[in-house]
């Protein structure tokens, strides 16, 4: 079945866990893009609701000029396997459909540093997708997928996502979460189809999941 089409984003959620023994590992690249998007945004506020922290920035709308747009910026606390459960509640809260809510999380399918947008889809046995799509009850929100690549050698993957980044390999994350910011931001002011088109380019319709 056909994802249904985008609406204006009116949620970002990043996926990570929380505590400071996780802040620089691969599986926290959902918080530090929200933490960018945050810092960019002004946002100076963060409340603790319905077992997530919470900010609420304004976009730009650039279809009605002089008219901002209320945007709901999310970090899950329930750890990543639970995320479903607080970004479904604040969806009722605030009254956002899935098609409204882009999700922004680590994926080891696609190379180390590089970032792609996509609409709707499964959860290609991600645990944090997984808990969103079942508490939602849909497959249809957006992502912002964060190439954090594949385990060198035989190193178990949850070895892998949980590793501290230090020097070299942790400048080179606040990178690409730089990068993830900025899709967001296109997400978010012209798009996600728009954000996909000009994000994804020539490289990753190559091997689209």
């Amino acid at each position: 079945m056909a994802a249904a089409q985008p609406g204006k984003i009116r949620m970002v959620a990043g996926l990570g866990n929380p505590g400071p023994e996780y802040a620089e590992t691969r599986h926290n690249a959902g918080f530090k893009t929200i933490d960018e998007l945050a810092r960019r945004a002004g946002a100076s506020y963060w409340k603790n609701q319905l077992g997530a922290e919470v900010a609420v920035v304004n976009v730009n709308d650039p279809e009605e000029q002089a008219c901002r747009r209320e945007v709901v910026l999310v970090k899950p606390q329930s750890f990543m396997n639970t995320s479903g459960g607080p970004i479904s509640k604040l969806c009722r809260e605030y009254g956002i459909k899935p098609e409204e809510v882009l999700v922004v999380h680590d994926e080891l399918d696609i190379p180390e540093g590089d970032v792609r947008v996509k609409v709707g889809g499964g959860h290609a046995g991600h645990n944090g997708l997984r808990s969103i799509i079942d508490k939602l009850g849909s497959r249809d929100f957006s992502r912002i997928r964060v190439g954090i690549g594949d385990p060198p050698g035989r190193m178990p993957v949850a070895d892998f996502v949980l590793k501290q980044l230090r020097g070299k390999d942790a400048e080179a994350f606040a990178d690409t979460a730089m990068r993830a910011a900025d899709a967001c931001e296109l997400a978010l002011t012209r798009g996600v189809i728009f954000a996909r088109d000009h994000v994804n380019g020539g490289a990753a319709q190559n091997g689209k999941h």
